[in-house]
Formats: C-alpha cells, sequence, structure tokens
C-alpha cells in the first residue's frame, strides 16, 4: 500500500471516530437535559423574619418537600421593605427550579400600589405554583369604646367623626389595606396608626392607645377570650372554625366583605413548565395527605390552588388592593 493511500485510510478513519464522538454527545445532551429535578438542595425564600406566619409555613412545608424529594429544601429568610427585598431576589434568580419564594399579599399583591418604583412584576415575574392558605383577620376593639358588634361601632363612628383610629403592622401591610377597604365600605372617618409589627400593635390596643385592628384569627382570639379586646367581627365569608362564635362582618350587614393575608409558592418566570408542574403536583399531594390539616390547626385557612388558579387570583388580587389604594388616597413612594 502507498504512503498516499494509508494517509487517506488514516484520515478517513479519523472523521469516522469524531463523527461517532459528536454522535455520543448529541445522544449524551438530551439525557443530561433530562436529568430529575431536583438534583440539588432547593432554596425557599421566605420574605419576613423567622417565627412569623409566612416563616412557620415554610418550614412545615420544606421538611415535607425535602423527604418526597430526597433533597434539602433550605429556607432562607431575607426581610426588608415589606416582603419586596425577598420577592425581588427570586424575581432575578435563574428560572431553573431551585429558588422558590413562600410568598405573601403584601409584596405581590399590594407592592404595587405602595411602591412607584417597584423592581420586579408581581405578576409576569414570577410563576405561580400553588396558594396554600389564606389567614382571614378578625377586627377586634379595645373594650374602652364599649361596642360589640359592627352596628354599634359604625353608630359611634358616626357620632364622632374623626375621633377614632385603627392600628396596622406599618404602612403599606395587609392589614393597612383591609383597614383602608373597611373605611372605604363603612363610610367611616377613621385614622390610621402603623406600628412595626402585630406584637406592638396588640400592646397599644389592649392598653387603649388605639381602638381597632385587624389581625389574624390565632393573634386575636385568646386576647378577646381573655377580656382584654373585644371581637367585632371576622373578615370572612363563613364563620372561622376556630372562632365559630365571632360573627363575620358579612353576616353584620357588610356585604361581601373579607381581607388577610394569603401564603403561596411561586418560583421565577420562565421556570421550565414540567419542573413548575412536578412541584404543584407533589405540594397537592402533601396537602391531600395532612398538610391542609396542619394549616388549620395553626389558624389558615387551606386553599390548595394550582399554578392556573393560582394566577388569576393574583391578577383579581392586584386589581382589588390597587383600586382600594386609588379610593382610599394611598399614593406609591
Amino acid at each position: 500500500m502507498t504512503q498516499d493511500a494509508v494517509e487517506v485510510r488514516f484520515r478517513a478513519g479519523r472523521r469516522g471516530l469524531l463523527g461517532l464522538g459528536l454522535g455520543f454527545a448529541t445522544l449524551a445532551r438530551p439525557a443530561l437535559a433530562q436529568a430529575p429535578w431536583p438534583a440539588r438542595p432547593v432554596r425557599m425564600i421566605v420574605a419576613y423574619p423567622a417565627g412569623g406566619s409566612t416563616d412557620i409555613v415554610a418550614r412545615l412545608l420544606s421538611e415535607r418537600l425535602a423527604r418526597l424529594w430526597g433533597q434539602a429544601v433550605v429556607v432562607e429568610n431575607r426581610a426588608g421593605a415589606a416582603g419586596t427585598i425577598g420577592a425581588d431576589s427570586v424575581a432575578k434568580a435563574a428560572p431553573d427550579g431551585y429558588t422558590l419564594l413562600m410568598a405573601a399579599s403584601p409584596e405581590i399583591a399590594i407592592a404595587r400600589s405602595t411602591l412607584r418604583n417597584l423592581p420586579y412584576d408581581p405578576v409576569q415575574d414570577f410563576a405561580p405554583i400553588n396558594l396554600l392558605a389564606q389567614s382571614p383577620f378578625l377586627l377586634v376593639a379595645t373594650p374602652g369604646i364599649n361596642v360589640s358588634n359592627l352596628q354599634e361601632l359604625i353608630a359611634l363612628g358616626r357620632a364622632r367623626p374623626g375621633t377614632l383610629n385603627y392600628a396596622s403592622f406599618g404602612n403599606g401591610t395587609s392589614n393597612h389595606f383591609v383597614g383602608e377597604l373597611f373605611k372605604v365600605a363603612t363610610g367611616l372617618d377613621i385614622t390610621h396608626v402603623p406600628y412595626r409589627g402585630s406584637g406592638p400593635m396588640m400592646t397599644d390596643l389592649i392598653a387603649g392607645t388605639v381602638q381597632l385592628g385587624f389581625d389574624t384569627v390565632p393573634a386575636g382570639l385568646p386576647h378577646v377570650r381573655a377580656g382584654r379586646l373585644r371581637a367585632i367581627g371576622a373578615a370572612m365569608l363563613r364563620r372561622s372554625s376556630l372562632a365559630p362564635e365571632v360573627p363575620t362582618l358579612d353576616e353584620q350587614g357588610l356585604a361581601g366583605f373579607t381581607g388577610g393575608s394569603w401564603v403561596g409558592l411561586v418560583a421565577p418566570a420562565r421556570t421550565p413548565e414540567p419542573v413548575v408542574a412536578k412541584i404543584a403536583a407533589d405540594v397537592e399531594k402533601l396537602m391531600a395527605e395532612g398538610f391542609s390539616r396542619e394549616l388549620e390547626e395553626r389558624g389558615l385557612a387551606p386553599e390548595g390552588l394550582g399554578p392556573t388558579a393560582f394566577r388569576a387570583f393574583i391578577e383579581a388580587e392586584v386589581v382589588k388592593w390597587g383600586d382600594v389604594a386609588r379610593r382610599a388616597g394611598i399614593i406609591a413612594s
């Protein structure tokens, strides 16, 4: 065999090996792309300090998802700016399913109405996974104003306009907006007094420094049953299973009045649909296997809405609280 023939055969063989290698690489890519998720630990961001209701729900769920997935689900608290700091970090995270947000209403439903330069879009920048639960509020009053139901409160407010005030967890929080919705619905002239959280707010309510406030049923009920506060009504359409003796504001004449906070799981927008679907299915499975009951035991109303229904819920919430802000004259800062 001539030298030229040997060289031609060598080149042909090398091209064949290269082609075979490229073929293997092509076959390998889909296999790598289809590696089961999750293949490493998942972060669950909570946009509030540890110990609050959103944090508690996140830690309960993370434990169960970790067992189900065989991977750690690490809860990370990134508090500040009414939840928007943590939410922004998730909106800008890689959309691969490894960073999730245990979201609540302030940073998703209300923030657009309170922050002029919100660094993310609450609707477009997140992929909804599951609305886990709602936390309806209880309207409570200090005993000093001597009212025990909605009609007595309305009569007092109309007789003494501008003399009553209501407390909130702070400007732009969920119970601030529920308080403004209450003012719009009743036509009462009541002054907003913001606090730094539920604890200080409750302290001043009990002391009589402020007269009214909305807080969750688990937070307000012990004070009501101890006689330190009076329950005016529940901001829900059916009575709370924790306080069946407290009538709703709806049944006392404030038709359709509801208000509270909610907790739901979201991912960054553009997270692959199969990953979102898997997380949603696994959360639904856990809800059916007892997680709903655990939420209920903590005073939350389980929901379990999947991605499509949760997205519609978020869109409606943004519109609802935006309308409240306009009617109440709340201007984004």
